[in-house]
């Protein structure tokens, strides 16, 4: 199947350091203990999420960066085993039981890990978290995380039952579900930016962080459509959704989800339009590493052999030119048909 090139007319950026950041996340990765095997440390390894998280925060210095995209390698690993096809994928009881551990094991320092090798790598980067971000983006990091498992959480439910949410279910899901909250935290953590409260939780900026998180999600499902096409992993996205629920066929479904997701990025470039005149210095930081990571996560995610490569060895990097669409797929300005759920995004009102 033929995929459309995605529209992104945001700016392209990456930390010029990331080879050398990159190659200290890959030694950690093998001194962490959380990989069961070679093969499966070679994958973790070649999701590359220091080039991810270098896209997403390009001023970082070197030791936050490195910070930052350890937690984004461990979730990628965490996620891979624990999560979309693991042995708790089907099993919602067994898995909002690890997760509770996993979280309390974050937030306490001194938890015991119980046996479960993804903890002691986790509280090893979220100490390194605290010896150089505020309670404040700590705490607010944190939130996020236990957000993504509720996700998570909702995800595997829906599995367990053998049924398929709606289109306004399913992306009230992804935006937790994907990730995107924390990665999209850990902003202030990587250029040492705290955003005041009252700018963060602004509806404004709010649903702006949202958009973010759904583009990024969708272009995800984008990305990874072909290698879970291949494995027959396709239970949950964007795609399986359109086909179930509009009786549509896969080609014209990938149409569809290539309008509503460029529907979404032209809202948020409208809005983003509008709040950054105003913003504190903060906030423009995290404003401008959103959309870095909207356009980071598009460039990686077309690269990386994650999504890339079906065979049991992880390819090379990708290195080939990438092209982009020139206009959108939908340049309509109304909130999403049969999406309730984020029409709030075309509020007016919003400030």
């Amino acid at each position: 199947m033929e995929l459309p090139p995605l529209y992104c007319p945001l700016e392209s950026a990456v930390h010029p350091r990331v080879r050398e950041v990159e190659e200290r996340a890959v030694a950690w990765i093998g001194e962490s203990g959380m990989c069961a095997d070679a093969e499966e440390r070679a994958w973790v390894v070649a999701t590359h999420s220091t080039d991810f998280f270098g896209r997403f925060a390009p001023v970082a210095d070197d030791d936050r960066l490195l910070a930052t995209s350890l937690w984004v390698y461990w979730g990628f690993a965490f996620d891979d085993a624990r999560c979309d096809n693991g042995p708790l994928s089907t099993r919602p009881a067994q898995f909002n039981a690890l997760a509770g551990a996993v979280q309390r094991a974050a937030e306490a320092p001194t938890a015991v890990d119980g046996g479960e090798r993804y903890i002691p790598a986790l509280q090893d980067i979220i100490g390194r978290f605290r010896s150089f971000g505020t309670a404040p983006q700590v705490r607010r990091f944190l939130a996020a995380q236990r957000a993504w498992l509720s996700g998570v959480a909702w995800q595997i439910g829906n599995q367990a039952a053998g049924r398929m949410p709606d289109l306004d279910e399913y992306l009230a899901m992804r935006l937790l579900s994907s990730g995107g909250e924390p990665t999209f935290a850990l902003l202030e953590l990587a250029t040492g930016a705290e955003v005041p409260d009252a700018e963060l939780n602004r509806p404004a900026v709010r649903a702006l962080t949202e958009m973010a998180i759904l583009v990024a999600a969708l272009d995800n499902d984008r990305h990874s459509l072909r290698k879970e096409l291949s494995r027959g992993h396709a239970d949950q996205n964007v795609y399986s959704v359109l086909t179930h629920h509009r009786d549509l066929s896969l080609a014209d479904a990938v149409v569809e989800a290539a309008r509503i997701r460029d529907r979404v990025l032209t809202r948020f470039l409208t809005l983003l339009d509008r709040v950054r005149p105003s913003a504190g210095a903060e906030l423009a930081r995290y404003l401008g590493g959103l959309c870095h990571g909207v356009r980071g996560n598009a460039e990686w995610g077309l690269r990386v052999p994650r999504y890339l490569s079906l065979g049991r060895v992880p390819d090379a990097m990708d290195e080939e030119p990438l092209e982009w669409a020139a206009e959108p797929a939908d340049r309509s300005t109304a909130p999403l048909p049969g999406a309730p759920t984020v029409a709030w995004w075309w509020d007016e009102d919003l400030a």
